[in-house]
């Protein structure tokens, strides 16, 4: 399910059955394989037990039904939905839908869906089917690319050495407004009367 899954690659002194391990789990990993799985085992106990004798002693009990044909085709169709999960994963949904109608409906026809074995591994395996999605390729490279170009990181205050200003920069207000020279006084408010402590003088 991974397509990120590192590929093996042969070296001189592998065994073939590393080999065949390796080839093997990159093939399950393409694909639904664990629901194809347990949908094929479900099919066989259905298939098999309403055709199935249990021998104890002299005495014979046959566990065959009435719809015993029935039984039959559900098993027969749950195996071959286990195929083509392993085959054709396009149509994992269909199949992982019909693999639990299927397992619903041994209930009543296959001897409660081959004494609920067949019933829960069919039901495993069509609930695996409807949540397995195919791997998609790691793009978050590219998304960190982008992320990086829309918010650039704050400049570093050491790469950029601070500029010296000139005298009338230094004097400068807020806003670029000049500030107060330095025969003014620093506030407009500020004048003789209020100097000579609230007396005006006339001259």
């Amino acid at each position: 399910m991974n397509p990120q899954a590192p590929v093996h690659v042969r070296a001189e002194d592998d065994a073939w059955l590393t080999v065949v391990y390796y080839r093997f789990r990159a093939w399950r990993g393409r694909r639904p394989f664990w629901a194809g799985l347990f949908t094929l085992l479900g099919g066989f106990p259905i298939a098999y037990f309403p055709y199935a004798d249990l021998r104890l002693g002299n005495v014979t009990l046959a566990m065959a039904t009435t719809g015993g044909a029935g039984a039959l085709i559900i098993g027969v169709l749950l195996i071959t939905l286990g195929l083509a999960l392993w085959f054709q994963q396009a149509i994992r949904v269909f199949a992982g839908v019909a693999a639990i109608l299927l397992a619903l409906v041994s209930l009543p026809v296959s001897n409660l869906g081959g004494f609920f074995m067949g019933f829960l591994f069919s039901m495993v395996g069509g609930a695996l089917a409807l949540s397995w999605a195919p791997g998609q390729p790691d793009e978050e490279a590219p998304l960190q690319d982008a992320a990086a170009a829309a918010h650039p990181a704050p400049a570093d205050p050491a790469d950029h050495p601070p500029v010296s200003l000139g005298k009338a920069d230094a004097m400068a207000g807020p806003q670029g407004i000049p500030g107060p020279r330095g025969t003014e006084t620093a506030y407009t408010s500020e004048t003789t009367a209020h100097a000579d402590g609230g007396r005006n003088s006339a001259g």
